[in-house]
């Protein structure tokens, strides 16, 4: 991995452990935050640079550095915060790695499909609880913004035990890309073969959506 300049705005929890993997990683990291405190959060590591002011503040930004970053992660705890500051070093300053922290899930939609990098706390976590509580069940990981394309964690059915996976995928429109068997994952090749227990992650386009659910209850 290179080493990069990369800002964040926001130095709360996720602020902090984002800044820290990041230089621990060899980049170059500057965080902002208007209160000076929040720093305290923070390990004393050389890849650090810490800066008070308002994220969304073009002068501050420019002290920051923003005309040479490689990427800017949003992520105070407001919502309008994130959302105007990844707009500024997006379509001002041309940062081309832009990402922002949203709570409201339906918002994250829309900025989403505006081109707006979001991660969705809200969204992301009841996904993982609902897996977790109902493991028969295929939430989605991640869609494209155009809401084309997701990838989903499934169950097998015990039907499928015996399968040949690749069998399974459907032209254009499902795609059974990685087995996940007990603490092992692999991508599927050609001759691989289902066992009862496996999990997969598979890519699927809108049309192919009511296909995949026929074949995880075992329709194949």
């Amino acid at each position: 991995m290179t080493s990069d300049r990369i800002l964040i705005v926001g130095c709360g929890r996720v602020g902090a452990e984002l800044a820290t993997q990041l230089a621990t990683q060899g980049h170059q990291v500057t965080i902002l935050d208007r209160t000076v405190r929040s720093f305290r959060r923070l390990p004393d590591h050389p890849n650090i640079t810490k800066l008070e002011g308002m994220g969304f503040d073009p002068d501050t930004l420019k002290e920051a550095h923003i005309d040479d970053a490689y990427g800017l992660a949003a992520v105070t705890s407001g919502d309008n915060t994130n959302i105007l500051t990844a707009r500024i070093a997006r379509e001002v300053f041309g940062v081309p790695n832009v990402v922002a922290r949203i709570y409201d899930p339906r918002r994250a939609v829309v900025y989403q499909r505006l081109g707006i990098s979001t991660v969705a706390t809200v969204t992301w976590t009841t996904g993982q609880a609902i897996r977790r509580l109902f493991p028969e069940t295929t939430p989605t990981d991640w869609t494209d913004t155009t809401g084309t394309v997701s990838v989903m964690e499934v169950s097998l059915p015990t039907s499928l035990a015996g399968v040949q996976l690749s069998t399974l995928n459907l032209d254009n429109s499902i795609k059974f890309a990685a087995l996940l068997r007990g603490s092992s994952a692999r991508l599927i090749e050609r001759e691989l073969i289902a066992q009862e227990g496996d999990r997969a992650i598979v890519l699927v386009t809108t049309a192919g959506s009511a296909r995949l659910q026929e074949i995880l209850k075992g329709d194949q």
